[in-house]
C-alpha cells in the first residue's frame, strides 16, 4: 500500500478540519403576529473578517441577539438589527447601543452587493476610525457600491432573502422603524449543512417556546 507524502496527509487533514470548522448562523423571525417563522441563514467570510466572524459567533452562542427587533427598514435596500435596547417597547433610543464595545473595520474583497451581511457602525465624521458597531448588522437587499471598503462585510444570506425582501417593504414610521416587531426569536451557530435539523420556535398560548 502507498504512503501518502507527510505534507499530502496534512493539507487533507487540515481540509477536513476546514470543512467541519465551516459554520453557519440560522436566525428564526417572527414578523408581527404571524404564526408562521420566517428562517434566514447566513455564511460567514471568516479569512476576510476573522475578529467580526468570531464576534457574531460569540453573541450568537450566548443568546444576545434572541429578543431583539429589527430597528431600520428602507424597502428592498437593506434591513438593521442587533441593538440589545430593541428588546424594549421604548423606541427612544433604539439604534444607539450594543455589547459595550466596538470592533475593528476589517476592509475586504468582498462588496455590497444583495444578500451581503455587514456591520454597522456610527458616521464617519463622529467616527473617522470607522470601527463597527459591537452587535449591529444589516442585510443589503440592492447594490451599494458606495459602501464598499467603509463597512465590514462580514457574510452572505445563503437562505432567506426573499423573507428579508419583503419584511424590507413593510409599513415603517418617521424614523424608519418596522411598525409591526420583527423578532429575532432564536438564532444558532450550526455546521454547514445542518441547518433544517434546527428545530423551530413553535408558539402556544404563553408566547414562543425556544
Amino acid at each position: 500500500m502507498m504512503k501518502l507524502p507527510f505534507f499530502v496527509l496534512l493539507a487533507s487533514l487540515l481540509a477536513v478540519a476546514g470543512a467541519w470548522a465551516d459554520e453557519v448562523a440560522v436566525l428564526d423571525l417572527r414578523v408581527g403576529k404571524e404564526k408562521a417563522y420566517e428562517r434566514v441563514v447566513i455564511e460567514f467570510y471568516e479569512q476576510a473578517a476573522p475578529r467580526t466572524v468570531a464576534n457574531f459567533k460569540e453573541l450568537v452562542r450566548s443568546r444576545f441577539y434572541n429578543g431583539t427587533a429589527f430597528h431600520r427598514a428602507f424597502p428592498g435596500t437593506m434591513l438593521q438589527g442587533g441593538d440589545p435596547l430593541s428588546r424594549k417597547k421604548d423606541r427612544t433610543d433604539v439604534g444607539t447601543g450594543g455589547p459595550g464595545y466596538t470592533l475593528p473595520l476589517e476592509v475586504s474583497r468582498y462588496k455590497h452587493v444583495p444578500g451581503a451581511v455587514a456591520m454597522a457602525r456610527l458616521p464617519d465624521k463622529v467616527n473617522p476610525a470607522r470601527v463597527s458597531n459591537g452587535s449591529q448588522f444589516y442585510f443589503v437587499l440592492a447594490p451599494m457600491p458606495n459602501l464598499d471598503g467603509q463597512y465590514t462585510v462580514f457574510g452572505n444570506v445563503i437562505a432567506g432573502r426573499e423573507a428579508l425582501e419583503a419584511i424590507s417593504r413593510k409599513a415603517t414610521d418617521t424614523n424608519d422603524y418596522p411598525v409591526d416587531r420583527v423578532e429575532i426569536v432564536k438564532a444558532h451557530i450550526v455546521p454547514r449543512g445542518a441547518e433544517n435539523s434546527v428545530r423551530p420556535p413553535r408558539r402556544g398560548l404563553f408566547g414562543w417556546f425556544k
